[in-house]
């Protein structure tokens, strides 16, 4: 498996809208719009850095993810995302080394990458995500 970079920080907001303020009015990061998927019940917000982004996540819905998250959590970083070379070789070998897996293959996420989740017990409690672009 080849981790590449970090991809970009998934941070979850209740509104995009008003989260969009502090990183654009006062961090100065450039706003590249917004994009649902409608699969995952979210709408993200994209500000790069550097090679990285910063990702607003606002649910579509009060049973999605997010939702979820925020009720359980509040607002706040609720997942690290790593570029993969390859996800599916990436896939392949964490679950030969037994590493416990949301997502067995890959889905579609924001921007068109293909994305798949760690479950978090196998990570001290991060929600990690592997992202082929």
């Amino acid at each position: 498996m080849k981790i590449l970079k970090i991809d970009h920080l998934g941070i979850a907001v209740k509104s995009i809208d008003a989260g969009k303020a502090f990183w654009t009015d006062i961090l100065g990061l450039p706003f590249i719009g917004t994009e649902t998927v409608a699969e995952q019940k979210v709408t993200t917000a994209f500000f790069p850095v550097g090679e990285s982004e910063v990702e607003l996540l606002e649910t579509t819905a009060p049973d999605g993810p997010v939702a979820k998250y925020i009720e359980k959590r509040g607002e706040g970083i609720q997942h690290v995302a790593f570029r993969v070379e390859n996800i599916e070789e990436a896939l392949a070998f964490l679950k030969e080394k037994g590493v416990a897996l949301i997502d067995q293959v890959p889905r579609k996420g924001a921007g068109g990458a293909k994305i798949a989740f760690l479950h978090p017990k196998a990570t001290n409690g991060v929600l990690v995500e592997l992202c082929e672009r």
